[in-house]
């Protein structure tokens, strides 16, 4: 008995070399059959389930961190892996039990503090974020993703904000060939060293979140002569209110008109002259500094609602957003995205909606093969889409904002104008899931990761 499991230890090592080095389905198989000869040994179920979150399948990876839990109800460490996925799910509530539970096991689990850290600054408790991040970063600002490479990994330093408005490039990097190194900037003394690295990227990309968290960053940079991705003072300027202003003159760009009031103003009675006098007419829209993906974010058809919806976001000041109908003779909008990624554009997706509030994943994408062919249209040729009138406003905003990687989201007019939604550092790169309904989707999204990856090697190899 003794012999037959030192034998599973020692393929479970082996299976260990293997995934650290990228051999994923060499990995996968072996772990599949120790569990097949022991189900129940812990390590290799472990290391299953890492395998399975880290490739996707999320449903597996959620069943055998539950198994585990059942096994050993005293390991906090399942619990921070099932907050995480949730959390990656957007699903903060399930998230948010499950770092509370590891942290009810180990109050001292800094990965579970890390994962409540960001699970209150989505909330914009600044206060709690921080409290946690103290006790999940401090004496750990820096540390090393998982290397799935063969060769001498080449390091690259990635500057994040605790409090949130950061690029997600976790699954960006190319873990085979980089070695990511997250560096948290609020807990790290801007006078210590900076690990070893070839390159550093900025993730910190919310002009309208993250304004502290940017200059701490340039702080920090003036230690660091190695190549560097996104400068904080060219994101410094791609707030929504100063995109608006800043790229207002751009030829065959509609800028809606977007001002930032004090919420008290808002919620009085005089508000709804007050937006007259500047200029803005109903029907309208009202949006909390710093959110994402619809949230806090409605449109008001007259002044009667302003004063309760102004109430009701969080936030001192919220922005009003001059509401521009780009409704099609279907009665659907369609909003672009363009990556902006080392200078050219690369197309990520089209989402067809009869919902004024609009973005790829609510929108009625997965059901209607005919929104799906608009997408895949777009993906395969974006200039004779949108084109030479539009494809020129992009290539303008582009060169205005100067990012290294960044994203527009915008819709076309009845005359091709392009409207601008918005257009900063904090768009993400998702892959399609496996579903057969988005293999149209895989080969022009890869285009984008690979041009993230490629860039980052050309500043490299240009500075050596």
């Amino acid at each position: 008995m003794k012999n037959d499991e030192d034998k599973l230890d020692r393929r479970l090592a082996n299976a260990m070399v293997l995934h650290s080095s990228g051999r994923l389905k060499e990995a996968k198989m072996e772990y599949v059959g120790i569990l097949k000869e022991n189900p129940k040994h812990l390590g290799a179920l472990n290391q299953y389930a890492d395998i399975q979150n880290e490739t996707g399948h999320l449903k597996d990876a959620i069943t055998v961190y539950h198994r585990l839990l059942e096994m050993n109800p005293r390991d906090p460490a399942p619990h921070v892996r099932l907050g995480n996925i949730f959390r990656g799910m957007n699903n903060p509530t399930m998230a948010r039990i499950h770092y509370e539970s590891a942290l009810a096991l180990d109050p001292d689990q800094p990965n579970a503090h890390q994962g409540m850290a960001y699970i209150f600054s989505e909330l914009h408790d600044a206060k709690a974020t921080i409290e946690h991040g103290r006790k999940g970063y401090m004496g750990r600002a820096f540390y090393k993703l998982p290397f799935r490479g063969t060769a001498q990994p080449i390091n690259v330093l990635v500057l994040y904000s605790v409090l949130g408005g950061n690029i997600p490039l976790e699954n960006t990097i190319d873990n085979t060939v980089f070695q990511h190194i997250p560096l948290t900037v609020e807990f790290h003394d801007p006078s210590s060293p900076l690990p070893p690295h070839a390159l550093v990227f900025n993730a910190i990309g919310d002009a309208d979140q993250a304004e502290d968290a940017l200059g701490l960053a340039a702080e920090i940079l003036k230690h660091s002569r190695a190549p560097l991705l996104n400068p904080p003072e060219r994101i410094f300027g791609t707030g929504r209110a100063e995109n608006s202003l800043r790229l207002a003159g751009i030829p065959g760009l509609l800028t809606p008109k977007t001002v930032s009031f004090p919420s008290a103003v808002l919620q009085g009675p005089e508000a709804p002259a007050l937006l007259e006098s500047e200029g803005f007419r109903f029907p309208l829209l009202l949006r909390a500094q710093g959110f994402h993906t619809g949230k806090h974010f409605v449109k008001l058809e007259s002044p009667e609602g302003l004063a309760s919806a102004a109430k009701g976001m969080p936030g001192e000041n919220l922005m009003v957003i001059q509401f521009v109908d780009t409704r099609g003779a279907d009665g659907a909008t369609r909003k672009y995205r363009a990556m902006m990624i080392d200078g050219r554009l690369y197309p990520l997706h089209v989402a067809v909606s009869q919902n004024w509030k609009i973005h790829y994943f609510s929108a009625d994408m997965t059901e209607s093969a005919a929104h799906r062919a608009e997408d895949e249209a777009f993906l395969k040729d974006m200039p004779a889409v949108l084109g030479d009138k539009a494809l020129a406003t992009l290539r303008e905003i582009q060169s205005t904002l100067g990012l290294d990687y960044g994203g527009i989201d915008f819709s076309l007019t009845s005359s091709g104008e392009v409207l601008l939604y918005e257009t900063n550092a904090t768009m993400v790169l998702l892959k399609p899931g496996e579903d057969p309904r988005w293999d149209y989707r895989r080969e022009p999204v890869q285009k984008a990761f690979d041009a993230v990856n490629a860039m980052i090697k050309s500043r490299i190899k240009a500075r050596s």
